[in-house]
């Protein structure tokens, strides 16, 4: 809650922090390492949760779900982690919401013929609207 929260691709910041997401080549959960872009990076809920039915490969947005989720939604519900509610929310929330990141950030088309995952916002438009225009003559995307 009190994390301070750094933007950076240098590896010796990369290095210094706790916990590092969709940067720094590495997936290691033990270690706080939650990127997705190495070639050998093949995993989905259903691999990393075999309870679990999805099989559409996990963004990093996925893999902090995947270890986090439960826990953060049994302590904002104030519910047990492993209880119906949760699990309930939990698979909820990752069908309709958090699989359609996953597969958008790793190419992944919604469809050959039938649907391979449910398509319930434009979350990619709403995070590009917030980017300068083209012709916006202040291009810096760091100003908020």
């Amino acid at each position: 809650q009190d994390a301070e929260v750094v933007r950076t691709r240098d590896p010796q910041r990369v290095a210094q922090c706790d916990v590092v997401v969709d940067v720094g080549g590495e997936y290691d959960p033990e270690r706080h390492r939650y990127d997705h872009h190495q070639r050998s990076f093949t995993q989905s809920m259903r691999s990393l949760r075999p309870d679990k039915p999805w099989t559409t490969k996990l963004s990093s947005a996925g893999l902090v779900y995947c270890h986090f989720g439960s826990q953060i939604l049994a302590r904002l519900l104030g519910q047990p982690e492993d209880g119906p509610v949760v699990t309930a929310l939990y698979d909820k929330l990752y069908e309709n919401f958090v699989e359609e990141i996953d597969a958008i950030d790793n190419g992944i088309a919604q469809a050959e013929g039938e649907p391979r995952y449910a398509l319930t916002t434009t979350l990619s438009a709403r995070v590009g609207h917030l980017n300068p225009r083209w012709n916006d003559p202040d291009q810096d995307t760091e100003v908020g």
